[in-house]
């Protein structure tokens, strides 16, 4: 989202038909609580993850589990969104880039510390509520160049064109 105008207290954000979609934006109420944050200024410090704001999808929070002093939160998501997070990859939460410390074919699971529940919304959340979703952008190319290689795959037959090219014809 990009701010239009703000001042001391509010701002104003612009909102187009793609980001509702892929987003949970259009069940948020009056007074909900959502994470900012600036975005990067080129030549400041890169301290995380890459993390470009572009929601992929929803996903639903499944539970969470309390482990000495974090909390492990496992999330269901569409194959989609899934064949896009990989184990020790990030993953933007409602905009809160975490690691992944666990995937399958149906949900993953990340561990959240003390600083992220207290400077974060997600330990607000509860079972069944929905989040965003922004996958690692380095699976997301990762996953478009495997796909244009399997295509480039499907479209090459053996024929006499082929026999040709190759000195076997």
């Amino acid at each position: 989202l990009t701010v239009t105008d703000y001042s001391c207290n509010k701002f104003t954000v612009d909102v187009m038909g793609e980001t509702l979609r892929r987003s949970n934006l259009d069940s948020l109420k009056k007074g909900d609580k959502v994470n900012l944050e600036r975005a990067l200024a080129l030549g400041g410090r890169f301290g995380g993850h890459i993390v470009s704001g572009h929601i992929d999808g929803v996903g639903t929070i499944k539970n969470f589990h309390h482990e000495a002093n974090a909390i492990w939160i496992t999330i269901e998501a569409s194959e989609k969104i899934l064949k896009n997070i990989v184990f020790k990859g990030s993953i933007a939460i409602d905009g809160v880039s975490l690691t992944v410390a666990y995937v399958n074919n149906e949900e993953f699971k990340v561990c959240i510390i003390p600083h992220t529940q207290s400077e974060t919304t997600l330990i607000s959340k509860k079972s069944g509520d929905k989040v965003n979703l922004e996958c690692d952008v380095i699976a997301k190319y990762v996953e478009k160049l495997l796909q244009v290689k399997k295509n480039e795959t499907k479209k090459k037959s053996i024929d006499i064109n082929f026999l040709t090219e190759n000195g076997f014809y």
